[in-house]
C-alpha cells in the first residue's frame, strides 16, 4: 500500500458533529418530524404540478403492466403477504448455496409443498415470473410429463413433491432460482456485467460486488481485491467523461474489514483509511467515481469519519468522483448533509451524494428495542421518511457547488417532487436493477432530453444473494411500499400518490402508535431495563470515564487492622489490584442470621403483594441510577467486558421490574374455582419462610437480584449467599434494596465459601427453600443435604450447567453461523451456563465453515475488560484456568486442534485464557461441563441427524441447543427431539431475556421452574386452599333469588 498522511484517531467523542448527531439521534419523533415538515414543504401550485406529474406516471405504468419485467412482476404477482412470496425468498437466499442432494431435496420440499403455485400461473404477463412459477412446479425441460398429463397443477405438484428424490427435479428448481438471480443481479463477474450494462446503451451503473460483511481477514482482502479488480475493468472502457459520465462502483465498509464496529474505531481508522484511499485514487486514475454505501445506524459516525479520511487526502483535493449514501429515514440525515457541505468547501470537493429512504428499517427497530435504548435512530411511520426525502432533497439542492445529488427512488410522488425541486441543476436518478424501468422510461417521456438515470446494479455469484435479496424484497415487496401498490387496480391513483407533507401532518401521533418506545416494549405491564448505545461517543464516553475512575485499586490496609475474617477480592484481569474487602461470615453468625430472619418473616410476608413490588421496582430504578458503579464493579471484579457488565445491569433490572408485576398478578387476588352453588373456594399463595439464596460468580449482579428479587416477592424473607469470588457487587445490590425501602432484617448478606458459609445455611433447619445457581455436582450435595435435614421437605430451586449443541446443516449462511458460534461459544470468555459448548457441523460444509470460523478467531480481542475494544476478558480465576488448560490438553491429545486465538498485551498479568476450536469424534469425549472458551466440533451426515439427536440427548444435559438451517422439517426434528429448555433457531443461543425467553433446563441441568418465567416465583410460595360455606348464615340467596327465563309463548 502507499504512504498516506498521519491519521487522525482522536476520540470524537468531543466533536461537534457527535454531539450533534447524538441529539439528533436521541431526539424526540415528534420534535424531529416538525423540523422536516417546515423543510419539505412545497408551496400549492408546487403541489398540483407535482401530483399530476405523479398521477400521469402511475397512470402510465397501470396502463403499461404487461411490460414489467424482472422484480417488478415478481414483487407485484409474489407480493410478501403471501405464502408463496416467502417461499421464493426462502429458496433463493438458501438453495444454490447447498452443496449436497439430501439437504436441497428437504429445503425443496418444504418450501414448493406449502405454496399455491396454481394461482400465479398465467397472472402475470411477465415471461420471467410465468417461467419461474412453471420452473418450479414442473419444468417440463426437465421432467417427463406423462405421468402429469391428466392433472390439474395443483395435483400435479403434489405429485412432483413426492419424487424428489430424482435428481431432475432439484436441476429444475436450481434453474428456475438461477432465472430468478439473473433478474437481481447484473452479472456474476464485472466483466460479465459490464458486457451486459453495453447492450443499454447510454444507461450508466454504479455496481455493487455482492457479498456479506467480512468475517475474516481474507474475507476482507478477498473484497478489496474485487474493488480493485472492478474499478480496473470498469476504468478500461471509460471515455474519459470524468465519474458523472461513466459508470461507477459502490463500496460497502464492512466488506472490507471484519471488525466495522464502532468499538474498534483506532484499529479501523488506521487498518482501513490506507485501503480506501487507495481505492479512491484507482477509481480517480480510471476516471470514474466510488460511492461509499450507507449501512447500519450504529456505523454513520465511523462511516463519516472514514470518508473524511478521503476527503482530506491530499493526492484527492478537488476530485468530484468521490460519493456517500445518504439514509433519509435516519433522522440524522439533514444534519449529515450540513456536515458534508461543510466538508465539501473545506476540502473543494463536490461530492456525488446518493439519497435513498433506507434498506434496514426493520433491523434498526429490533435493535433499539433489544438494547432498550430511549429512542429509535430511524423514523418509525413510513410517510415520515417520505417527507424526510424532500427535507433532505432541498438541502441537497441548496449548495449545488458542494454535491451533485442523486436521487434513488422508486416512487412516483418523489419523483415528480424532486424533477420540481431540481429546477435544471445538475443531477441523477438512480434504480435498483430489475426496477423501475417502465416508470422511468415514462419520466423520459415527459422530460426531453431525459434527466440521466443510473442503475445501482448488484455483482456476484447468485449463491451470495442473500443480504441483498432479503433487503430489497424487504424494502419494496411489502405491501405498504409504492412498489407493490403502483399496480394495485383496486387502489385509486389519488390514494398512493398522496402529498406525504399533508399525509403526516394529520397523523396523531406522529411516531406509529403500534411501535412503541423501546423503553415502552412491555406495555402496562413494565419498562424494559434502559440500555446505553456503546457506538454514540456522547454516550458512551461518561460511561468510560467513571469505569476509569473506578479502576484505581482500594487502598491499603494498615498491618494488624484486617480481621482474620476479612478477605481481599482481586481484579481476574490485574491480580495485582485489590478491587475490596469483605468480612466472611461465620457458622455462628448464620445461626444468628437465621434467627434474624425467622423473626422478620411473619411481618413481611403479611405485607401487601402490592407494597413488595413497589419496593422491587423501586430498586429497579435505583439500579438504573447507580449503573456506572454497578457496571464498574462488573468490569473491576468479574472480568466482564464492558457491553457484557451493561447486559448484566438490564438484567438485574428486568427481574426486579418482572417478578414485581408477576407478584402484582399471582399475589394480590385470590384464584376463585368453580364449584356447587352455596360455596366459595379460593387459592391463594403465601411465603414459606426464610430462603437461601446462593449466587454464582458468573453474573454476580443478575442472577443474585433475580433470586433475591424472586424470594422477596414471594413474602419470604432472605438470607443471600453470593460466590466469594464476588461479594463486593452484591454487597452494593443489597443496600440499592435496603434503600428502597427492603427491611435489613428481611434481606441479610451472608459473604463467604461455600463449604462453610454456604453448608452451614443449607444445613439449617428453619431454612424454608434453597434457590441456587452454579455446577450439577454442587447442586446434588445440597439436593442430599437438604434431604437428610430433620425437618419438612423443602424446595431446591437449582439451574445448573449444560453440554450445549448446536446442528448447523448446509443450508445455513456460514457467516451467520459463524457469528451466532463466536457469540454464544466465546463471548463472556465461554462462562456462561448457556454457553455453546459443541459444534455438530454436516461434513458438506463442515470445511468451510471451520475456516471460516478459525479466521473469525483470529480477530477477536482477549485483554483488559474496562477497554471498549475488548472482546473477551480473563477467566474468573487460576484454579479455573488450570481446569481449562488441562482439559485443552487432553482433548488436543484425542481430537485436533483448528484454531486457539491470540493473547493480548498485558494478558499475563490475569487470569487470562485463549479461545480454543478443536474436533473430536465423539460428544462422549466431553464427561462433564468445560466452563470456558473452548468449542468443540463434531462432523455428521445430514442422513444421520437423529444419530445428533440420540448423542445430544445421550449427555444427560438439556439446558440450551441451536440449530442453523433453512429447512424446515429439520428445525422442527430438532426442536421436537431435543430435550432442552431454550431451543434457538437461526440466532445465538445466549442472552435469554426476562419475561420473554425464561431460561432453564431439565434433566442434569437443573430443576425448574424457569427463572424470569410466569411460574418462577410459584416455586418460592406455597399453596393455601379456603373453602367457604356461604349458606351457613341462612340459604343459598344467590340460588333462592333467581328469576325464571323469559320464554316466547308456545303455539
Amino acid at each position: 500500500m502507499s504512504q498516506h498522511q498521519e491519521l487522525n484517531t482522536t476520540s470524537p467523542a468531543m466533536t461537534p458533529l457527535s454531539k450533534q448527531l447524538s441529539w439528533l439521534q436521541r431526539q424526540d419523533e415528534t420534535s424531529a418530524t416538525e423540523q422536516i415538515l417546515s423543510e419539505a414543504t412545497l408551496g400549492d401550485e408546487q403541489n398540483q404540478r407535482i401530483e399530476a406529474v405523479a398521477h400521469r406516471l402511475v397512470a402510465a405504468v397501470r396502463k403499461r403492466g404487461s411490460d414489467l419485467g424482472g422484480i417488478d412482476a415478481l414483487l407485484h404477482e409474489y407480493s410478501l403477504s403471501s405464502e408463496e412470496g416467502v417461499v421464493l425468498m426462502c429458496l433463493a437466499e438458501a438453495l444454490l448455496r447447498i452443496p449436497d442432494g439430501h439437504t436441497a431435496d428437504n429445503l425443496i420440499r418444504d418450501q414448493l409443498g406449502t405454496g399455491d403455485w396454481e394461482e400465479h400461473i398465467g397472472q402475470s404477463n411477465s415471461l420471467f415470473v410465468n417461467a419461474s412459477t412453471w420452473a418450479l412446479m414442473l419444468t417440463g425441460r426437465f421432467v417427463h410429463l406423462g405421468d402429469f398429463n391428466n392433472l390439474t397443477p395443483g395435483a400435479a405438484i403434489k405429485r412432483l413433491i413426492g419424487r424428489l428424490g430424482e435428481p431432475v427435479i432439484r436441476t429444475a428448481v436450481i434453474q428456475a432460482m438461477r432465472i430468478l438471480g439473473h433478474q437481481f443481479v447484473m452479472g456474476q463477474t464485472i466483466e460479465e456485467a459490464l458486457k451486459r450494462s453495453s447492450q443499454n446503451q447510454g444507461v450508466l451503473c454504479s455496481f455493487d460486488m455482492l457479498g456479506e460483511a467480512a468475517s475474516t481477514r481474507e474475507d476482507a482482502q478477498h473484497y478489496l481485491q474485487a474493488y480493485f479488480t472492478a474499478i480496473e475493468a470498469i476504468g478500461r472502457g471509460a471515455e474519459g467523461g470524468g465519474p458523472r459520465k461513466e459508470h461507477g462502483i459502490s463500496i460497502k465498509l464492512s466488506a472490507l474489514h471484519p471488525r466495522f464496529e464502532y468499538p474498534k474505531r483506532e484499529r479501523l481508522l488506521k487498518e482501513l483509511t490506507p485501503d480506501l484511499i487507495d481505492l479512491a485514487r484507482a477509481a480517480k486514475e480510471a476516471g470514474i467515481g466510488i460511492t461509499i454505501d450507507s449501512e447500519e445506524s450504529d456505523r454513520l459516525e465511523l462511516t463519516l469519519e472514514l470518508f473524511e479520511q478521503i476527503a482530506r487526502s491530499p493526492g484527492l483535493s478537488g476530485w468530484n468522483g468521490l460519493g456517500i449514501a445518504i439514509q433519509s429515514y435516519q433522522k440524522r440525515a439533514p444534519a449529515v448533509i450540513d456536515w458534508l457541505a461543510g466538508l465539501a468547501r473545506e476540502t473543494r470537493h463536490q461530492f456525488m451524494v446518493r439519497l435513498v429512504k433506507g434498506a434496514y428499517w426493520d433491523s434498526e427497530i429490533k435493535l433499539a428495542q433489544q438494547l432498550g435504548l430511549d429512542y429509535y435512530p430511524v423514523f418509525t411511520r413510513k410517510v415520515a421518511t417520505d417527507v424526510s426525502y424532500i427535507a433532505c432533497a432541498r438541502r441537497l439542492l441548496i449548495t449545488p457547488q458542494c454535491f451533485y445529488p442523486q436521487f434513488a427512488t422508486h416512487n412516483a410522488h418523489t419523483l415528480a417532487t424532486v424533477r420540481e425541486l431540481t429546477e435544471g441543476q445538475p443531477f441523477e436518478y438512480q434504480r435498483l436493477h430489475g426496477m423501475g424501468e417502465v416508470l422511468y422510461d415514462e419520466l423520459n417521456a415527459i422530460d426531453l432530453p431525459p434527466s440521466p438515470c443510473r442503475v445501482y446494479a448488484p455483482v456476484g455469484n447468485h449463491a451470495d444473494l442473500l443480504a441483498y435479496l432479503v433487503r430489497r424484497l424487504l424494502e419494496n415487496g411489502a405491501n405498504t411500499s409504492f412498489v407493490n401498490r403502483i399496480l394495485d387496480q383496486a387502489l385509486p391513483i389519488d390514494q398512493i400518490i398522496a402529498n406525504p407533507t399533508h399525509k403526516l401532518r394529520h397523523c396523531s401521533p406522529r411516531y406509529h402508535p403500534l411501535i412503541p418506545l423501546p423503553g415502552d416494549l412491555f406495555g402496562a405491564e413494565r419498562k424494559n431495563a434502559r440500555g446505553i448505545d456503546l457506538s454514540d461517543p456522547m454516550v458512551s464516553a461518561p460511561l468510560l470515564a467513571s469505569i476509569e475512575r473506578e479502576l484505581k485499586p482500594a487502598p491499603p490496609k494498615e498491618e494488624g487492622s484486617r480481621s482474620p475474617a476479612e478477605v481481599e477480592i482481586v481484579n481476574p484481569a490485574h491480580l495485582e489490584q485489590v478491587v475490596g474487602r469483605i468480612k466472611e461470615t461465620s457458622s455462628e453468625e448464620v445461626a444468628a442470621a437465621v434467627d434474624c430472619s425467622q423473626a422478620a418473616f411473619s411481618e413481611w410476608s403479611q405485607r401487601a403483594a402490592e407494597e413488595r413490588a413497589r419496593m422491587l421496582e423501586k430498586t429497579a430504578d435505583l439500579m438504573e441510577e447507580e449503573h456506572q458503579t454497578l457496571i464498574g464493579l462488573a468490569v473491576r471484579e468479574a472480568g466482564k467486558v464492558i457491553p457484557d457488565a451493561l447486559a448484566e445491569v438490564r438484567e438485574a433490572v428486568d427481574f426486579c421490574r418482572y417478578y414485581a408485576a408477576r407478584c402484582r398478578h399471582d399475589f394480590t387476588q385470590p384464584t376463585q374455582f368453580n364449584g356447587p352453588t352455596g360455596e366459595l373456594n379460593q387459592l391463594t399463595l403465601h411465603g414459606r419462610g426464610p430462603f437461601a439464596a446462593i449466587s454464582p460468580w458468573n453474573f454476580p449482579l443478575a442472577i443474585f437480584t433475580g433470586q433475591v428479587a424472586a424470594a422477596l416477592a414471594a413474602g419470604n424473607t432472605l438470607l443471600a449467599k453470593p460466590a466469594e469470588q464476588t461479594p463486593l457487587i452484591a454487597q452494593t445490590a443489597v443496600a440499592l434494596f435496603h434503600q428502597a425501602g427492603i427491611p435489613k432484617e428481611v434481606l441479610l448478606l451472608l459473604p463467604g465459601e461455600g463449604s462453610t458459609t454456604g453448608a452451614a445455611l443449607v444445613n439449617d433447619p428453619r431454612i424454608a427453600g434453597v434457590a441456587f445457581t452454579g455446577s450439577n455436582q454442587t447442586a446434588s450435595l445440597i439436593n442430599r443435604s437438604l434431604a437428610a435435614r430433620p425437618g419438612p421437605i423443602v424446595p431446591l430451586i437449582a439451574e445448573t450447567g449444560g453440554q450445549n449443541a448446536m446442528v448447523v446443516d448446509s443450508s445455513a449462511l456460514p457467516e451467520q453461523v459463524v457469528r451466532d458460534a463466536i457469540d454464544s461459544a466465546f463471548f463472556s470468555a465461554g462462562q456462561r451456563c448457556s454457553a455453546l459448548r459443541v459444534l455438530f457441523l454436516q461434513s458438506d460444509t463442515a470445511d468451510t465453515v471451520l475456516k471460516m470460523l478459525s479466521g473469525a478467531m483470529e480477530e477477536l480481542t482477549i485483554g483488559d475488560p474496562a477497554l471498549l475494544a475488548t472482546d473477551i476478558g480473563p477467566i474468573i480465576d487460576r484454579p479455573s484456568v488450570e481446569r481449562l488448560t488441562a482439559h485443552a490438553k487432553r482433548v488436543e491429545a484425542e481430537g485436533k486442534l483448528h484454531y486457539f486465538s491470540p493473547l493480548g498485551d498485558g494478558c499475563d498479568g490475569g487470569t487470562f485464557f485463549a479461545p480454543h476450536l478443536f474436533e473430536i469424534d465423539s460428544i462422549d469425549l466431553l464427561k462433564k461441563e468445560v466452563f470456558g472458551p473452548i468449542l468443540h466440533v463434531i462432523r455428521y451426515s445430514a442422513s444421520h441427524l437423529d444419530k445428533v439427536v440420540e448423542a445430544i440427548n445421550g449427555t444427560g444435559y438439556g439446558l440450551t441447543a441451536g440449530v442453523h438451517s433453512r429447512v424446515d422439517s429439520t428445525i422442527k426434528a430438532l426442536q421436537q427431539g431435543l430435550r432442552v429448555g431454550n431451543f434457538y433457531v437461526n440466532r445465538n443461543q445466549v442472552g435469554a431475556t426476562v419475561g420473554v425467553q425464561p431460561f432453564g433446563g431439565e434433566g442434569l441441568s437443573g430443576t425448574g421452574p424457569k427463572a424470569g418465567g410466569p411460574h418462577y416465583l410459584h416455586r418460592f410460595a406455597t399453596e393455601r386452599t379456603v373453602t367457604i360455606n356461604t349458606t351457613a348464615r341462612g340459604g343459598n340467596t344467590t340460588l333462592v333469588t333467581l328469576e325464571d327465563e323469559t320464554s316466547a309463548p308456545q303455539d
